[in-house]
């Protein structure tokens, strides 16, 4: 009923006021005293959070708040650095990456020329010794040219005198058959 009783005396004003609210807004009559009441009470709530949020929450936020920034900055600052050093790092792969291929050039250079080197030093001995064997051959072949050139002339020589000799039946002169087969196998190795 205590309870009951401030709801029913502000009921009871509320209605007896309320033929004063009829010709505008109620929440603008600052001639009622609720109207005036509630902007009192809403200025001294207003100012008593506006003082508890100053003094403890806010100082709070405000450290939060720094906290944060800080922990950006010095995050963005890390990630800084850490882009320098990848980018170092890149820059300093590639110019190893370019040293390790002018390094492979130039050991595969250096090796072709050496295997050039030791081809043409093999052709070279093989080309001597096969001159050297072209050599022997020719000198084996001239002798056997020789050999069948005296062979030639001796066949020819009594092959011509047997001729001879069956045809006049007088034995014929071997200085003139040999002279006759020297001057014809002159001919023939001139020609």
């Amino acid at each position: 009923m205590r309870r009951l009783t401030p709801l029913l005396v502000f009921t009871a004003v509320g209605l007896a006021a309320a033929p004063a609210f009829a010709e505008g807004m109620p929440q603008l009559a600052f001639s009622n005293p609720f109207t005036t009441a509630q902007i009192l009470w809403g200025a001294i709530i207003f100012i008593v959070l506006y003082g508890i949020l100053a003094r403890f929450a806010l100082p709070q936020v405000s450290s939060v708040l720094e906290l944060r920034a800080s922990t950006i900055a010095n995050d963005l600052q890390a990630a800084h650095m850490a882009k320098e050093d990848a980018d170092a790092a890149v820059a300093e792969m590639t110019e190893t990456n370019r040293k390790a291929r002018a390094e492979a050039q130039a050991a595969i250079a250096a090796a072709a020329e050496a295997a050039k080197r030791r081809a043409e030093e093999q052709a070279a001995a093989l080309n001597e010794k096969l001159e050297k064997q072209l050599a022997e051959a020719e000198a084996r072949i001239a002798a056997a040219h020789a050999a069948a050139m005296r062979a030639l002339r001796q066949v020819v020589t009594d092959t011509t005198g047997a001729l001879v000799v069956r045809l006049t039946g007088e034995p014929a002169n071997d200085d003139q058959i040999g002279a006759a087969v020297d001057s014809m196998m002159r001919e023939r190795s001139n020609a």
